[in-house]
C-alpha cells in the first residue's frame, strides 16, 4: 500500500496546490493521499489566514483523502524543527511512504548531495561559517556564504523557503533513516515571495497581501471557488492578546523557547512594555542575527508554552495523528491510521491512549485553538475530525 503525503500550510489554499494533489494522483497513483497541516499558526509565527478545520476541508474537496494536524509545537518552530516533526508522523505509517514536496529547484540528486554535506560538514565548511557568525549575522546568512564560497554548484538549493523545507525533510529522512522516498515536484508560478498581484497559480503571501491591501476581488482567479467564498475581509490580528502574554511572562519562560538565545529574552520583555503592535515591537528587536520569523517565533512559543525541552521530548517520542479531515469515500484509511505507531486521535475518547508528553503537546494545540478564537472571535464548536 502506498501513501503520499504532503506537508502543507495552506495559508491559503490556492491553485498551485491544487496542481499538486491533481499531479500526485496522475502521476504517482497512490492508494491514499494525507495532508500534513499546520494549525491555527504557522511556522514563521503568524496567525493563520483561516482556522485549521477550514483549511482541512478546502483541501479534501481538492482532493486529498484526509488531513492530519501538524502539531503546534513543530509547526510553528524553525525548518528544522517543522521538518523533522512532520517527517517523523509520516514515518510513523505502516505502508509505502511517499513524501511529495514543491521546491524552486527539481533535482533530487542535488538536494540529497546538499544534505549530506550538511549532516557531514567539513571543516572547511565550518570554519567559514564560524567566521560569518563572528560578523553578527544569522547561521541562515552564514551558511549561505560558506555554500556560495565552497560549493557553488549547489547555492540554488539553499537560495529560496521551499528549497530550504525540502533540504531539511531530505535531511531528517537520510539522518534518521526513515522509510520515505521524497518526491520533487518543481514549483510553478510566482516565487514564495512574490507579494505582487495575484495571478492564476499565486503565492500564498500574494493572496494574504491582497487581503490586507482590501483587494479581494483580484483573489478570485488564483484559488478554487470553495476557497474564495471563504477568505475573511481582512486579516486576523493577534498583537493585543500576543503582546499581553509577553508582558505577564516571567523572562525565563522567553528564555526557554526553542529560538531565543543570547539574552535575547531581556530586550524583548524589555521593549514589549513600550508597543502596542508586534510589528512595531519586531522591528525594534530584530537584528542581523535575529530575523523578523525568529523574532515572531519566539513570541509566539512564549504566548503558546512552548518550550525547548518540550519540543526535544516531542522529537524522541511517539506522539498522535490527530484527523482533521477525512474524505467520506475513504474512511477505510481510518483503518491503515489505527495501526501507526502514533495515536491516531479521531474523537475524545482516543485521547486517553496519549503518553505524558503526547499529551502535553496535545495541550499545546488546544490552547493554539483557544487563543486563535480569541484573536478572530471564532471559537470552535468542536475539535474533532470532519467527514467531507
Amino acid at each position: 500500500m502506498k501513501i503520499v503525503s504532503v506537508i502543507a500550510e495552506y495559508n491559503p489554499f490556492h491553485n498551485g496546490h491544487k496542481r499538486q494533489i491533481e499531479y500526485i494522483k496522475r502521476e504517482l497513483k497512490p492508494d491514499f493521499t494525507i495532508a500534513f497541516l499546520s494549525g491555527n499558526f504557522t511556522q514563521r509565527g503568524g496567525v493563520a489566514v483561516l482556522d485549521k478545520f477550514t483549511r482541512a476541508r478546502h483541501a479534501i474537496l481538492a482532493g486529498f483523502d484526509a488531513v492530519i494536524e501538524l502539531p503546534t509545537t513543530f509547526a510553528t518552530q524553525s525548518a528544522e524543527i517543522f521538518s523533522s516533526g512532520a517527517v517523523k508522523l509520516i514515518s510513523s505509517l505502516p505502508c509505502e511512504n511517499v513524501l511529495c514536496f514543491g521546491a524552486e529547484t527539481d533535482s533530487a540528486d542535488l538536494f540529497i548531495k546538499t544534505a549530506n554535506l550538511l549532516l557531514n560538514e567539513p571543516n572547511d565548511f565550518k570554519t567559514l561559517i564560524k567566521e560569518q557568525l563572528k560578523t553578527g549575522v544569522s547561521l541562515i546568512d552564514a551558511r549561505d556564504y560558506a555554500f556560495k564560497k565552497l560549493y557553488p554548484e549547489l547555492k540554488e538549493i539553499i537560495s529560496s523557503p521551499n528549497n530550504i523545507l525540502g533540504l531539511e525533510y531530505v535531511k531528517t529522512i537520510i539522518k534518521n533513516g526513515y522509510n520515505v522516498t521524497p518526491i520533487i515536484l518543481k514549483r510553478e508560478g510566482v516565487s514564495y515571495s512574490d507579494g505582487s498581484a495575484v495571478t492564476e497559480v499565486p503565492s500564498a503571501f500574494s493572496i494574504r497581501n491582497a487581503i490586507q491591501n482590501g483587494n479581494l476581488g483580484s483573489i478570485e482567479k488564483g484559488v478554487p471557488p470553495y476557497v474564495f467564498k471563504d477568505l475573511p475581509s481582512k486579516l486576523p490580528s493577534g498583537d493585543e492578546a500576543i503582546i499581553y502574554s509577553l508582558l505577564t511572562k516571567d523572562k525565563e519562560v522567553i528564555k526557554n523557547t526553542p529560538d531565543c538565545a543570547e539574552g535575547l529574552e531581556n530586550r524583548i520583555k524589555d521593549l514589549a512594555r513600550k508597543h502596542h503592535t508586534l510589528d512595531g515591537l519586531i522591528e525594534e528587536v530584530k537584528s542581523k542575527r535575529y530575523s523578523t520569523s525568529r523574532i515572531k517565533r519566539i513570541i509566539l512559543s512564549t504566548a503558546l508554552g512552548i518550550d525547548k525541552q518540550t519540543v526535544i521530548d516531542a522529537l524522541n517520542e511517539n506522539l498522535y495523528l490527530k484527523v482533521l479531515a477525512i474524505n467520506s469515500k475513504k474512511t477505510e484509511l481510518l483503518s491503515v491510521l489505527s495501526k501507526s505507531t502514533s495515536t491516531a486521535i479521531t474523537k475524545k475518547l482516543d485521547e486517553k491512549g496519549l503518553c505524558e508528553t503526547a499529551l502535553k503537546v496535545y495541550d499545546i494545540d488546544r490552547l493554539a485553538c483557544d487563543l486563535y478564537g480569541l484573536i478572530t472571535e471564532n471559537y470552535l464548536t468542536t475539535n474533532y475530525m470532519q467527514l467531507i
